[in-house]
């Protein structure tokens, strides 16, 4: 008796059936790099195809210059991804990240002769309406953890003041948007254009925003231009909380940073410290900020400034010797728990040296004398370094001053006793 045939199973191949291989599953290819910042920078751009003459006049200029455009972009590659970061947050035109090379030069202690400071040129009114604080210890237009917020917030709120336009805007910036809605007015009386190309503003003005899209044009295509941008950091910046008065010497060794590097990065403190008794962000790379953090959490609170000790002699006065050593009465107060002026022959003060302070202390030890300078029509750094045999270098650490003085400007010189 025949038995049925088992009911083929699908799952077993019938005998001699070559089964197909499974091809092995392709390697999934690494991703690309993140682009550069410069890259970044170029997608971010939204104003740079203007087209004027004005922009042409300003690109010749540029190019006549090759060694002067170099070191104009070397001393903004520090700050180019900062600015960037804040302009990408805002989803504003990549060309703002740039603006302070024109108000600037990317000079971190830029003062120019009609009062602006820092990067992004602040005057001291228009600090004071977008709440930097500016005192003997710090000047917050200087301060690229809040100048740079404050220069956007600026920039956005001149932006919607005039209908939308970012070119009105950066106008507004330079010259101010009541000499720029004047010009509007006279546009629109006489029936004309109101483009900014077509608007009668001042000569600096007329200059600003064409300067401003020349550059942004190098960097959209440096080749076309034979220009070789150099690395831009792209390492990011991160604003550390700091609560109390911190050495910027101490700072830079707990976060293994030179000590120039990190006043490039926190030009705004003018002691060489963070002010006493308040809140301050100093402006650290990402990669060293957790660090930093840690040694600092673990550094002895009476380790953070440097000292020195004055032993003190008959007639001296509190004010007398805080002068003399370049720091304030309140820090010599604070230092020693003293409540009033009322000091002892014969006891120790304890004297905090710190930036500025530390730079007189050493200069009172060499037997140099403090002399105050009122800047003149005419001077420089140059011919007043000559006029008392001190190097520039010396003048601008000894005064936080960049390029450029100011006539009436109050200098510290010290000079060599005799």
């Amino acid at each position: 008796e025949s038995r049925p045939e088992p009911p083929a199973n699908p799952a077993v191949p019938p005998r001699h059936t070559r089964i197909a291989e499974r091809p092995a599953p392709a390697e999934s290819a690494p991703p690309p790099p993140p682009p550069d910042t410069w890259e970044r920078l170029r997608r971010r751009f939204s104003l740079v195809e203007a087209q004027h003459p004005r922009i042409d006049r300003e690109l010749e200029r540029l190019r006549r210059h090759p060694l002067s455009l170099q070191a104009l972009l070397r001393r903004g590659t520090p700050y180019l991804r900062h600015f960037l970061d804040a302009v990408e947050s805002r989803d504003m035109p990549g060309e703002l990240a740039l603006l302070p090379a024109v108000e600037s030069g990317f000079d971190p202690w830029a003062y120019s002769p009609g009062g602006a400071a820092g990067l992004w040129q602040f005057m001291p009114a228009t600090a004071q309406m977008l709440g930097l604080r500016r005192d003997r210890w710090y000047d917050g237009r200087l301060d690229l953890a809040r100048a740079t917020p404050a220069a956007l917030d600026y920039l956005q709120d001149l932006q919607r003041r005039l209908d939308g336009n970012w070119l009105h805007a950066l106008a507004a910036y330079n010259c101010g948007i009541g000499t720029v809605r004047k010009a509007l007015r006279q546009a629109r009386r006489k029936g004309g254009s109101t483009s900014y190309w077509d608007l009668e503003l001042p000569g600096e003005t007329d200059a600003y925003v064409p300067r401003l899209l020349a550059l942004a044009r190098i960097v959209q295509d440096p080749a076309r231009y034979g220009v070789t941008l150099p690395p831009a950091g792209d390492e990011g910046l991160v604003p550390v909380p700091v609560n109390a008065s911190l050495d910027l010497e101490v700072a830079a060794r707990l976060a293994g940073l030179e000590l120039e590097r990190l006043l490039r990065l926190n030009p705004g403190f003018r002691r060489g410290v963070t002010p006493p008794g308040r809140r301050s962000l100093l402006l650290l790379p990402a990669a060293r900020a957790e660090a930093f953090r840690i040694a600092l959490a673990a550094l002895p609170r009476d380790q953070w400034l440097r000292w020195t000790e004055h032993r003190i002699a008959r007639g001296d006065t509190l004010g007398g010797i805080a002068r003399r050593y370049g720091v304030s009465i309140a820090a010599v107060r604070e230092a020693n728990g003293l409540k009033g002026s009322r000091i002892v022959a014969g006891r120790t003060l304890r004297i905090p040296l710190s930036g500025k302070a530390a730079a007189a202390s050493r200069n009172v030890a060499a037997g140099r004398r403090k002399v105050r300078y009122r800047v003149r029509k005419g001077d420089s750094l140059y011919t007043i370094a000559r006029k008392f045999s001190v190097s520039i270098r010396d003048l601008r650490r000894w005064n936080r001053v960049g390029r450029y003085l100011r006539p009436g400007q109050r200098l510290t010189v010290y000079v060599k006793a005799g």
